[in-house]
């Protein structure tokens, strides 16, 4: 008898664990801070979401909503992956940006996984109705009080360009000497951001190292393997800071271990 109570506590622990790993969001929350940061800009906060791939967060996904909307956003970045492409739910994740808009001004760039569907223009289509500003290789400027700072976005590579092409095309117009902001889904191509000048990139695709090792970090990650280097938080090399998102939702490894789904805040602070 004791051993069979044993294996149902176990079993019990299992399943609150897991249920804890997939949908307990946490909120990770850094700062930024630079002399090129506008001082109209200064206390600016970004909120990041990243790799939802369909998943849900309450009833019309009012939790993340609602987690999004406690970190008092100025500006809300989507860093790709919105759906998943082995179970493409449009609905689903459209029913988060329908409430993203009403928080702050919206920002996406697509993954790979949008890119896999073959219906990017769909998604755009639907993404732009609700006013939210899509990136396709371009940027943006944005001002506060005449001070100015740029917000660029690339695709995913796997709609057929490298990231050098598309940030090539994306910064052409960027004015120079000004802040500049790059969302784009792979953290794995670090160094390009770096070579390109980028002052602060956001980023995701890694989902954390799927299973992360407490003090070490995640185990794998799609494009960089075993023991992969970018799969969450703040990296600096040179000029160019990066933060990386765990990301929300799963995709072929349902399960996430030590590694609970991430809304990542960074705080503009002017030096």
């Amino acid at each position: 008898m004791k051993k069979l109570l044993y294996v149902a506590f176990f079993l019990v622990f299992i399943v609150i664990f897991l249920y804890v790993n997939n949908h307990w969001l946490v909120v990770s929350k850094y700062e930024f801070e630079s002399e090129k940061v506008p001082a109209s800009f200064d206390g600016l906060r970004i909120t990041q979401i990243s790799d939802l791939q369909d998943a849900l967060f309450g009833e019309q996904q009012e939790k993340l909503i609602a987690k999004v909307k406690a970190t008092n956003p100025d500006l809300i970045f989507i860093t790709g992956d919105l759906v998943d492409s082995n179970r493409y739910d449009l609905e689903r994740s459209l029913q988060a940006a329908r409430g993203l808009v009403k928080l702050a001004d919206v920002y996406y760039v697509l993954g790979n996984h949008e890119v896999a569907t073959n219906k990017v223009n769909v998604i755009y289509e639907e993404l732009s109705s609700l006013g939210v500003h899509v990136l396709s290789n371009e940027s943006t400027v944005i001002e506060r009080d005449g001070e100015r700072l740029a917000i660029v976005g690339i695709e995913d590579p796997l709609s057929g360009r490298t990231t050098k092409e598309m940030l090539e095309i994306a910064t052409e117009n960027v004015p120079p000497n000004i802040l500049t902001i790059l969302l784009a889904h792979r953290p794995e191509v670090f160094n390009t951001y770096v070579d390109f000048g980028i002052d602060l990139v956001f980023a995701g695709h890694a989902h954390g190292g799927q299973v992360r090792i407490p003090g070490f970090g995640g185990l794998f990650a799609r494009g960089q393997g075993i023991l992969p280097k970018y799969t969450a938080g703040v990296f600096e090399e040179g000029t160019t800071t990066m933060a990386v998102s765990r990301g929300l939702g799963n995709s072929t490894v349902p399960i996430r271990i030590f590694n609970p789904p991430e809304i990542v805040v960074m705080e503009l602070k002017k030096k």
